[in-house]
């Protein structure tokens, strides 16, 4: 018999191709260094400069928190909810029960136990407003799944609806919510002005950001939701049930507005049923900025709104009603997605 014939021909193992890497569009992450710095010579002062671009900050990061909730809420079920900002309402009012018993507390000059006592009115307005999501969603959001037009109307009756029961709860009349002691006041950063709170608001909002980018990126419910929006059928073909996901991120999103609310509240000082319906259209705005569904888009969408209402209210106040829509306007010109559309992940 030849050799040949006998002699096993080695297999040579090849090692798999690579997977193709997703390149980082990083456009969008420079549009809100870009613009404060394009203001700098503009504002012509750098103290005024600072205080508009940290206040914008600030803002920017309660308007985030207020919006995150809703963006995964219609990212994942595709749910127009204009009922969103009776969570905001709720959960600002719900923090007058812990607010106004311990104003004592309050007006103490204590970092640590303002904090506490902001600490246990966030719990508990996340909570309620937690719970009155998972019941709005079964009764209200269930049966007109896919139905748009059925959405906005029922959702708005609800906001509607909620905002009189606020007025039945609690009164008409507006509710002073001053900040806690230690919260007042400003830190010199030279000749700027940095408002306490606004740090807070900053803190606090990144906070937010990070522990939601961390759930959606390094966890596997973070992977299901994240699948969810991609492909639901996908998901549901696995044996996860998606509906039980739709349920906890209703509940989750609703929580947010409720911390966001406490949140936006302190920073107007004043609390009325209506102001959850009058952010509405900032969050709508950076919501669709972002791409429908993006929480990193709508992060930066929030940042960049805030700002652009900042700057134009110092030099162009008779823009900055409208500068968030010019704002919106401009984006979609450049980017007709939004800056991140889950689409493309």
């Amino acid at each position: 018999m030849h050799p040949s014939a006998t002699t096993a021909t080695p297999v040579t193992a090849t090692a798999p191709d690579a997977l193709p890497q997703v390149p980082h569009d990083i456009a969008p992450l420079l549009l809100v260094p870009l613009l404060a710095l394009l203001m700098l010579p503009l504002v012509g002062s750098l103290p005024i400069w600072i205080t508009l671009t940290v206040a914008g900050l600030a803002m920017g990061m309660m308007i985030f928190i207020m919006a995150s909730g809703l963006t995964l809420i219609f990212g994942l079920m595709g749910v127009l909810n204009f009922g969103h900002g009776a969570f905001v309402s709720v959960g600002a009012f719900t923090a007058t029960l812990v607010f106004l018993p311990l104003r004592g507390w309050l007006e103490v000059d204590s970092l640590l136990l303002n904090l506490g006592v902001l600490g246990l009115a966030i719990l508990l307005a996340m909570l309620v407003t937690g719970i009155l999501g998972w019941a709005f969603e079964r009764v209200i959001i269930q049966p007109v799944y896919g139905q748009h037009l059925k959405q906005i109307l029922i959702t708005t009756g609800g906001m509607i609806v909620a905002e009189q029961l606020i007025n039945v709860i609690w009164g008409a009349e507006q509710i002073p919510l001053p900040l806690p002691a230690s919260f007042r006041g400003a830190f010199l950063l030279g000749d700027a002005a940095i408002e306490k709170y606004r740090l807070i608001a900053v803190i606090v909002g990144l906070t937010v950001f990070a522990v939601m980018f961390l759930v959606l990126n390094r966890t596997k419910i973070g992977l299901l939701i994240r699948a969810g929006v991609e492909n639901r059928e996908m998901v549901e073909a696995l044996g996860y049930r998606i509906r039980r996901l739709f349920v906890l991120v209703f509940a989750a999103g609703s929580a947010l507005a409720g911390l966001g609310g406490v949140m936006w509240g302190l920073y107007k000082e004043t609390l009325t049923a209506a102001m959850g319906g009058e952010t509405m259209v900032m969050i709508f705005i950076v919501i669709i900025i972002g791409g429908l569904g993006s929480v990193g888009g709508c992060f930066i969408g929030s940042l960049l709104m805030a700002l652009v209402v900042n700057y134009a209210g110092f030099l162009a106040p008779k823009l900055a009603l409208v500068s968030n829509i010019l704002l919106m306007i401009t984006v979609l010109l450049w980017r007709p997605a939004g800056l991140y559309p889950v689409a493309q992940h």
